[in-house]
């Protein structure tokens, strides 16, 4: 976690010395705001990552006299398929092209994201599909 909380960090320290140069030559607004934004996209998970490695104990990764034998084994617990993300998607779109279609789109949009949001919580307590 320390190799990507660094690598973060540094892609925010470079995005943040182009949003000073950017600000001072050009004296633009909405420029200097998206390249604010991706000084933070850079700076905030960074510094997470690099909070998160003081607790944990360090992973195979983290050591470089590491063999392979050390990261042999389970490597995590990933979620099975699902069709509630799809779900979420229609949803979601729906309700942006209420923007475009009017209103009448974004009930059902709402509702498919809220019907989306129960499944998954069903689906994860009970360790499968539903």
């Amino acid at each position: 976690m320390k190799v990507e909380g660094t690598v973060l960090l540094v892609i925010g320290v470079f995005m943040g010395a182009v949003c000073a140069i950017y600000w001072f030559l050009s004296n633009e607004t909405s420029g200097t705001m998206m390249l604010l934004g991706a000084t933070l996209l850079g700076f905030v998970p960074g510094a997470y990552y690099l909070w998160w490695s003081r607790r944990m104990k360090p992973r195979p990764e983290d050591n470089p006299s590491a063999s392979r034998a050390d990261g042999a084994g389970v490597v995590a617990a990933f979620p099975s398929t699902s069709v509630w993300p799809f779900v979420l998607g229609v949803g979601a779109a729906l309700v942006g092209l209420a923007l475009v279609f009017g209103l009448w789109t974004a009930p059902i949009g709402f509702v498919l994201g809220f019907a989306a949001l129960l499944g998954v919580i069903r689906e994860s307590r009970r360790g499968g599909a539903v």
